[in-house]
């Protein structure tokens, strides 16, 4: 198990940036896969990015060209880099460990709204 500290999370005009932060902490040697989703009131949380220990990064199609994930080397931290942010990015932003045995871990969520 391990545990996942959002942070960064704000509003933001259309066209801006912001850039999340996950810390993570525990069982690292088990973790396999770091990313970020994200959940809107009435929909299921979806992927935005995932990297994983085998050096594969996913994008959801929303987000391919604007987002970019990375992480530090012992993958304690992960970011997340959002440009050219659109009102349909506001979201609460989920950190998300996932280790060899496929448990999931979540952090509290951090609120992206993008809004004039």
């Amino acid at each position: 198990q391990v545990q996942l500290v959002e942070s960064g999370g704000g509003l933001v005009q259309p066209g801006g940036s912001l850039r999340l932060s996950c810390v993570v902490s525990g069982r690292l040697f088990n973790l396999y896969q770091i990313g970020w989703d994200r959940q809107t009131p009435g929909k299921q949380r979806e992927l935005v990015a995932s990297h994983n220990r085998d050096g594969n990064t996913i994008y959801a199609d929303s987000v391919q060209g604007r987002f970019t994930i990375s992480r530090d080397n012992g993958m304690n931290t992960v970011y997340l880099q959002m440009t050219n942010l659109k009102p349909e990015d506001t979201a609460v932003y989920y950190c998300k460990a996932v280790n060899y045995g496929g448990s999931i871990d979540w952090g509290q969520g951090t609120q992206v709204t993008v809004s004039s």
